[in-house]
C-alpha cells in the first residue's frame, strides 16, 4: 500500500490528524458501510469539502486508519518488551501491552476487525506485517536457547490468535476487564504449554 502524503504545514497535519481521529471513532461504533463521510466530517468539525483535501475517499482513509492500529499497536509492543530480559518475559509484557492498546482504543481495534471484509488486502498486511516480526523476534530466542525449537511462523500466529481472542473476549466484551489476570494466566499457559 503507498504512504498517503501528509499536509506540510502544522496546521494541515491537525486537521487531517483531527479527521482521522474522528473517523476512527464513528467507524468503529457504526462500522464502515454505515460511516458516511458527512459523519466523519461533522465528528472532525470540519467542512465536507475538506476530507477532500486530505483524503481521495472513505476507502483511503479507512485504509490508513488500519495501517495506523498496526504501527500504533507495534510501537506500544516494542516499548513494552524492549526492557524485557528474556523472550518468556517479553511475550508477558507485550500481551499486556497489547491488551491495553485494545482497552484505550477499542474503536480502532474493531475497525481492523471490519477491514477483514472492507478492506481484505489492508486486513491481511496488517497482520502479515505483525506476524513476520514476530517470527523474526521468535527465531532470534530459539537461537539464544531462550525458547524451544519450533517453527517461529506457526508460533507467531498462534500468539497473534491467542492475543486477539483474549482481547475480544476479555476487553471488548467486559465492561472492567482484569487484564492482570488474563495476561498471568495466559502467560502461564504460553510458557508450560498444557502439559500436566
Amino acid at each position: 500500500m503507498d504512504k498517503p502524503t501528509l499536509p506540510k504545514t502544522k496546521r494541515g497535519q491537525a486537521r487531517r490528524a483531527q479527521i482521522l481521529d474522528a473517523a476512527e471513532q464513528v467507524i468503529g461504533a457504526r462500522g464502515f458501510s454505515a460511516a458516511s463521510i458527512a459523519d466523519i466530517t461533522r465528528g472532525a468539525e470540519t467542512a465536507l469539502g475538506t476530507f477532500y483535501i486530505y483524503f481521495a475517499s472513505k476507502e483511503e482513509l479507512f485504509r490508513e486508519l488500519v495501517q495506523e492500529m498496526g504501527h500504533a499497536t507495534r510501537a506500544q509492543v516494542a516499548g513494552a518488551i524492549a526492557k524485557a530480559p528474556d523472550r518468556l518475559s517479553a511475550e508477558r509484557a507485550g500481551l499486556e501491552a497489547f491488551l491495553r492498546f485494545v482497552a484505550a482504543r477499542p474503536a480502532l481495534y474493531r475497525i481492523v476487525e471490519e477491514a477483514r471484509f472492507a478492506d481484505p488486502e489492508a486486513y491481511q498486511d496488517y497482520f502479515s506485517g505483525f506476524a513476520e516480526g514476530y517470527a523474526t523476534g521468535l527465531r532470534e530466542a530459539e537461537a539464544r536457547g531462550e525458547v524451544s525449537p519450533g517453527d517461529a511462523e506457526v508460533r507467531a500466529w498462534a500468539l497473534m490468535g491467542m492475543a486477539k481472542a483474549l482481547g475480544d473476549r476479555f476487553v471488548l466484551w467486559d465492561d472492567a476487564p482484569d487484564i492482570e489476570h488474563v495476561v498471568e494466566e495466559a502467560h502461564r499457559m504460553i510458557c508450560r504449554g498444557l502439559a500436566p
